[in-house]
């Protein structure tokens, strides 16, 4: 089957939140300032639907085949995330009232793969590298030569692939106490 990447609408939420959600765990609770499953996927449809935070949908793009959504990516310039962390800044601290700080993911220099997430029905077909791949094309088109992600330390398969298509572990990455392996790739 041929995958299609296009780039994510609003209307995509529903299916495309629950994914982001597998792929980042609990920096999701971090992300929304809530606990209860329940609503913190109806704050990220909320994040996802606006258009000023990492979690936009216009920093997403859809993995699709002809079952529909079958995998999603959130992508963005390292030098973008201090505004896009900003906004999501002001919007957690109005809604909490308590002092924010997000840790930085990436380097200003890096475009950054926030979150990737295969629908679990349809991994180990392509689709994740076909995402990869994707990324790498619009790091390239928007003039960067690197790219980079993080992963956590026990995702041995994810860093598996990540290896296999050139990333490789530049430096230990901390994000809201967790360890993760920060990865780049030369363009």
């Amino acid at each position: 089957m041929t995958v299609r990447i296009r780039k994510a609408r609003p209307e995509d939420a529903e299916i495309a939140v629950p994914l982001i959600i597998d792929a980042i765990g609990d920096i999701a609770e971090q992300m929304t300032g809530e606990k209860d499953a329940e609503a913190v996927t109806e704050q990220l449809i909320h994040l996802f639907q606006r258009e000023d935070n990492r979690h936009s949908y216009m920093n997403t793009v859809i993995a699709e085949q002809e079952d529909g959504i079958t995998g999603v990516m959130v992508l963005y310039s390292g030098n973008d995330a201090i505004e896009l962390d900003a906004n999501l800044v002001s919007w957690l601290r109005k809604k909490t009232g308590e002092p924010i700080v997000i840790p930085p993911e990436a380097r200003k220099d890096e475009f950054y793969i926030d979150t990737v997430c295969v629908n679990p029905d349809f991994r180990g077909h392509g689709i994740g590298s076909t995402l990869l791949e994707h990324a790498e094309k619009v790091a390239r088109q928007e003039g960067f030569s690197k790219a980079a992600l993080n992963v956590e330390l026990e995702k041995e398969a994810a860093i598996r692939l990540y290896e296999r298509i050139g990333y490789h572990i530049a430096e230990p990455w901390e994000i809201y106490g967790g360890n993760f392996h920060h990865m780049v790739k030369q363009l």
